[in-house]
């Protein structure tokens, strides 16, 4: 199933119902006079956020929506039934904007609903404008139409921990080492297409399809993912040793400035300051170890890296790990940096 973070609807709120002109003709009651109920309003139009980031893909073929009109007013002065409000359920993350006036709304926590639009009001019946001085109103007022409008939805996922990195750096093998998520994984660029989630001890973590340069221009799969990226409390950066060049750590440095160049691209480009990618703390994970035989090689990348905490320009944390998914005891000793570091978030 295709993931989808970006949709465009119409909605509309119900129609109230209309009041009608009734009189009242029971035996024994010459002078009934009015009976025209009052009609029910119509139903308001709510979105829903629920834990499921790809409900967005059920809405793929349909795009319009509509809550329930009210009811019509009825004889011997019986009010019409309010139309049924209308949810539409849509993923934690989700940005709302009514393109028509270019209000926003962000659903940020399960179980939150926000009204869009509000239902017409119902019409009133001919009971409702009698008087001593009009005892046999020939009035009726119809329903009033409900809200509508035309809405840009878009998911930023939430997640603790965002995987970043180049195409096969190893992002989804170690997200499916640490959660009990499925990802995808290939011996090629771009396995994931779509941002995989796992759950860590009550933790989400999201693996970020690869980055290359010229994201933040849109090249590979461009700003579409970066901008997940933006509601991460933290970053894990995936170097793997096979960029290594010889026994210098000179390629794998590259392909860090890389990655790290294009968050400083996307944060000036869409003017985010402080509060920007390149400022989020970060995990360096170097991975893939097991490519490289010489222990000591090893040893010499991670102090290289480690140099990059005096030179970066984040004013955020940096630690840096070598990792092997074959060596459970740099995977338990990830696990447990990830959970201290959560843990103080």
């Amino acid at each position: 199933m295709a993931f989808i973070d970006e949709i465009k609807i119409y909605a509309e709120a119900g129609r109230g119902g209309d009041g009608v002109v009734r009189w009242r003709q029971e035996k024994f009651v010459p002078k009934g006079g009015p009976s025209g109920g009052d009609a029910g309003r119509g139903g308001d139009f709510y979105v829903l956020a629920v834990r499921d980031v790809h409900i967005l893909s059920k809405y793929k073929a349909k795009k319009e929506f509509y809550a329930e009109r009210g009811e019509d007013g009825s004889n011997k002065s019986l009010h019409g039934k309010n139309g049924e409000d209308f949810f539409l359920q849509l993923p934690i993350g989700s940005i709302i904007t009514n393109t028509d006036t270019d209000e926003t709304w962000q659903l940020t926590e399960e179980g939150q609903k926000i009204m869009l639009l509000k239902g017409g009001y119902g019409g009133f019946g001919n009971e409702h404008f009698k008087s001593s001085l009009n005892t046999t109103p020939m009035e009726a007022r119809p329903g009033a139409d409900g809200d509508k409008g035309n809405f840009q939805i878009e998911l930023q996922l939430f997640a603790d921990i965002g995987l970043i990195g180049l195409p096969n750096a190893g992002k989804s093998s170690l997200l499916n080492t640490l959660t009990n998520a499925d990802a995808k994984v290939g011996d090629y660029a771009f396995t994931t297409l779509d941002p995989n989630l796992g759950d860590f001890y009550g933790y989400i973590i999201a693996d970020i399809p690869g980055l290359i340069e010229g994201a933040s221009e849109g090249k590979g799969l461009g700003v579409k993912f970066l901008r997940h990226i933006k509601r991460t409390k933290m970053l894990a950066h995936l170097v793997s040793f096979e960029n290594l060049k010889s026994s210098s750590p000179a390629g794998m440095l590259k392909v860090y400035k890389e990655i790290r160049k294009e968050l400083e691209k996307y944060d000036k480009k869409m003017d985010l300051g402080d509060e920007g990618l390149s400022q989020k703390e970060e995990i360096i994970i170097l991975t893939k170890t097991d490519a490289v035989s010489d222990q000591k090689i090893i040893t010499k990348v991670v102090k290289e890296f480690e140099k990059l905490k005096s030179s970066q320009k984040t004013k955020k944390k940096i630690k840096v790990f070598s990792l092997s998914l074959f060596d459970d005891k740099s995977i338990k000793k990830l696990q447990d940096n990830f959970t201290k570091l959560l843990k103080n978030k």
